[in-house]
């Protein structure tokens, strides 16, 4: 039976206080919204429709990539409503599967067992047993254990109340019959809204069988209503991430110090301390060691590398047995080859390190080609930006770049070159030669430095 997937992404938010959108959220840097849609995805609808309302094109344009069909839900009249609006997309042969765009958690297997329960054509639910039920609707049974009826908590009695068997919202549902019990919903509750879960008790009085599947976790169902929530959730992601890179070999020093806000790859015997940040996609090849406090966003680093600390490497290819800080930092498009050391407070830009190139001190390398086996000394910047376009430095192999040196690009370094401490570059240079520039250094007889007048009190 093919399947549709329907998002219900409307919700304002109140409690948030924020002005973006609560399905737009951050956790683990990127929208709560995106984190179910990547899980619906694997699934292989047929279709998936987003019902959005709060925050208008808010919502689309931020994901405009996704590959949804995207339904707007003018007013909000209850997750019944919502479920409506998407409803002339969906074929009557189809399964309805009704995800929330606040529930990022849960996980593949689980909607998987969810699908299966509905085979059959019925009503599948999952439900979830949790300490402290306060909100969610109970799942209400009858003597032989079968599904009854869902009650709000808004409108449940005392009883009701003391179930610890709660609706997530989430259920599978054949299209047609959702279609025509939509139809017959009423808003004659509490809160005046038209809620989904009222299916269940027409579908029960028309002998439908319903089925609630209980959720491996209490964490796979959290939703988010407020800051503290979102806190809370963020924590339990945390710990999902570091518990998965365990499990596949990876060395944490500390499990609770941990970020991992994408899609990160390793090899074998990695480790990282504690306080690493890695967003967008990440590689981490064979036996690297990732120091503390470091951010690594859309980078690969190579077998046998060493980071570390404090290092912020953001779109960078790094290749093997490479030495990086502490305190480098590497901008957009920087590729350095293997055994290439970059140290303390090295800023690199939009450059190529060849092969053995070294740069471990005090150093701005921005537009420029490093050949192998380049030592660029403590203190030297590579002057780029003429105040209106950026210029590029080209070092040869083996050049030798002297400390205190200014290279004001476009220059060329020629193949072995020596340049002499303190000198300022502008004109290419020969291979295998020392180039120097300096001014005659003075001493002014009877200068003396000037002092402040005394203080008058």
């Amino acid at each position: 039976m093919p399947l549709s997937i329907v998002v219900l992404a409307a919700g304002q938010g109140k409690r948030m206080k924020s002005d973006l959108p609560k399905v737009l959220q951050p956790l683990a840097g990127r929208p709560l919204l995106a984190h179910v849609l990547d899980t619906a995805e694997r699934l292989g609808a047929a279709r998936t429709c987003v019902v959005y309302g709060h925050g208008g094109e808010q919502v689309p344009t931020l994901l405009a990539t996704a590959a949804v069909d995207w339904v707007p839900q003018s007013e909000q009249l209850g997750t019944g409503h919502a479920v409506m609006q998407a409803m002339p997309q969906i074929p009557d042969e189809d399964q309805v599967l009704v995800l929330y765009g606040d529930v990022p958690l849960v996980s593949l297997t689980t909607l998987t067992r969810l699908i299966e329960a509905a085979a059959s054509g019925a009503i599948a639910l999952l439900s979830a047993r949790l300490r402290d039920p306060s909100g969610y609707g109970r799942i209400v049974r009858d003597g032989a254990g079968r599904v009854v009826r869902i009650v709000e908590h808004k409108d449940a009695n005392t009883k009701e109340l003391a179930i610890d068997e709660v609706n997530t919202g989430l259920m599978v549902v054949p299209a047609a019959r959702l279609r025509g019990w939509l139809a017959a919903l009423s808003n004659d509750n509490a809160q005046r809204e038209y809620y989904l879960t009222d299916i269940v008790v027409m579908a029960v009085r028309e002998r439908h069988e319903v089925r609630a599947v209980l959720a491996a976790s209490e964490t796979e169902v959290l939703g988010v209503n407020d800051k503290l929530q979102l806190a809370e959730l963020e924590a339990t992601y945390r710990l999902q991430r570091a518990r998965e890179l365990m499990l596949a070999g990876v060395t944490l020093i500390d499990p609770a110090r941990i970020d991992i806000r994408g899609k990160l790859a390793v090899g074998r015997d990695v480790e990282l301390d504690a306080n690493v940040v890695c967003e967008g996609t990440v590689r981490l090849g064979d036996r690297v060691r990732i120091g503390p406090n470091c951010v690594i966003k859309d980078a690969e680093i190579g077998d046998d590398t060493v980071v570390f600390a404090n290092c912020v490497i953001d779109r960078a290819v790094i290749g093997p047995r490479c030495r990086i800080g502490p305190f480098s930092r590497f901008r957009p498009s920087v590729t350095l080859h293997e055994d290439v050391h970059v140290g303390n407070f090295v800023e690199v830009k939009n450059s190529e390190l060849a092969a053995g190139a070294k740069a471990n001190h005090l150093t701005y390398l921005g537009d420029a080609s490093v050949g192998a086996k380049v030592n660029v000394g403590a203190g030297t910047i590579t002057c780029n930006y003429d105040g209106a376009n950026k210029w590029r430095t080209e070092i040869g192999a083996g050049a030798f770049i002297g400390s205190g040196s200014m290279l004001v690009a476009p220059v060329r370094i020629g193949a072995d070159a020596t340049i002499g401490a303190g000198s300022t570059i502008t004109r290419d240079t020969p291979d295998g030669k020392l180039t120097l520039e300096r001014s005659k250094q003075v001493t002014i007889d009877g200068w003396k430095r000037p002092v402040k007048a005394p203080r008058k009190d």
